[in-house]
């Protein structure tokens, strides 16, 4: 694949790598080396145990581990989220066994992500439930958003409010950026602390039919982390139809400086070979 970035453009962002949909071809303690060697220096992660909120501690030992092992900084990390990939968006407003899952793997993960120098917590809402009033699971998703964020807070890290798509997730209640971003001035509104932050996924407000340009100029300054693949397929760039790099040039112009996690599908290929649209001298993080 030819790249899609030009060098410049390429170096303007920081990227990383989500290796719980890239190189998942491989153990989890064996893609930060595979991401360090195809060139990238950062990586993020979904909840890698989806059967425990709280792993034994020498798993979350091996794991921190092999990202110091492999030179690679992990900068995104989500709460304990069900079954992801799987049926389950998330725990945090399920009342009964999955939001006490959720409590009781905040501190578990806010303490990782303190001992790998992470600074980005990714809370998934959770779907709705059948013959649950969503009021009562709205009040239960901001008691635990809440807790959530000031253990972020207490690790010096933010908490990401993040938007799925309808068609895809559609059990899911935040399907637009507006209704993330609602969320995100509740749970601020509440702590005081101002650290709850828009996680954009532009595959996800694209599914969602979202004007993505007007999304980014309306909350670049309130977005605390950015993910990309492409539309249709949720592919690499260049895979699909959506004009990635104009969007990243605005993402820039507007201000936003942070991360851009690469969560999209290899195809049928090995992950290593799903890169070619980045130049080799842009992957390492600045």
């Amino acid at each position: 694949m030819a790249p899609l970035l030009t060098n410049k453009r390429g170096t303007d962002q920081r990227f990383d790598v989500n290796l719980s949909i890239l190189f998942t071809e491989l153990p989890l303690l064996e893609r930060p080396a595979a991401a360090a060697a195809a060139g990238f220096t950062a990586v993020e992660l979904w909840w890698p145990w989806i059967d425990t909120p709280t792993p034994d501690p020498s798993e979350l030992e091996a794991l921190k581990q092999a990202l110091e092992q492999a030179g690679t900084r992990l900068v995104g990390l989500n709460f304990y989220a069900g079954q992801l990939p799987g049926p389950d968006r998330g725990a945090l407003s399920v009342p009964g066994e999955e939001s006490d899952r959720f409590r009781a793997n905040i501190d578990v993960a806010a303490d990782f992500a303190a001992s790998v120098g992470c600074k980005a917590l990714n809370a998934l809402y959770g779907n709705r439930v059948d013959g649950v009033d969503p009021a009562v699971q709205d009040e239960l998703a901001l008691e635990n958003l809440v807790t959530a964020a000031r253990a972020a807070d207490r690790v010096g890290a933010v908490l990401l409010i993040e938007t799925l798509n309808e068609p895809e997730s559609p059990r899911y209640p935040l399907v637009s950026a507006p209704s993330a971003i609602e969320v995100v001035d509740k749970v601020n509104a509440a702590t005081g602390l101002g650290n709850a932050k828009f996680l954009l996924d532009i595959y996800h407000l694209s599914m969602n039919g979202e004007d993505v340009s007007r999304i980014i100029e309306a909350y670049a300054d309130r977005t605390g982390h950015v993910q990309i693949a492409d539309n249709p397929g949720r592919g690499a760039p260049g895979t699909g139809s959506l004009p990635l790099e104009q969007l990243l040039d605005e993402l820039r112009k507007a201000g936003y400086d942070g991360w851009v996690g690469l969560e999209y599908k290899p195809g049928d290929r090995p992950s290593a070979d799903a890169f070619g649209w980045l130049p080799a001298e842009a992957r390492a993080a600045r």
